[in-house]
């Protein structure tokens, strides 16, 4: 495995803020594509999973197999 010089889950904040907070995964996932590559969906969902965690997203079904990213605001803005 090879380091990112750019961590994959800074770019999905910054994709998210760039949207204005939400956008549908495959959205999400195109954006990515441009910056990083193929970076594959299984990495996609790993780093969603763990923003979701940490409570700085949230990830809601839109329909099967579409699903939507929101960023979470922060209580100090």
């Amino acid at each position: 495995k090879t380091w990112t010089p750019y961590p994959l889950h800074l770019a999905i904040l910054e994709g998210l803020e760039k949207k204005g907070g939400s956008m549908t995964d495959d959205e999400l996932y195109d954006f990515l594509v441009e910056s990083f590559g193929d970076i594959g969906f299984r990495n996609l969902n790993r780093e969603l999973l763990r923003l979701e965690i940490q409570g700085k997203i949230h990830v809601s079904t839109l329909t099967k197999g579409k699903r939507r990213v929101e960023l979470i605001k922060s209580k100090e803005e």
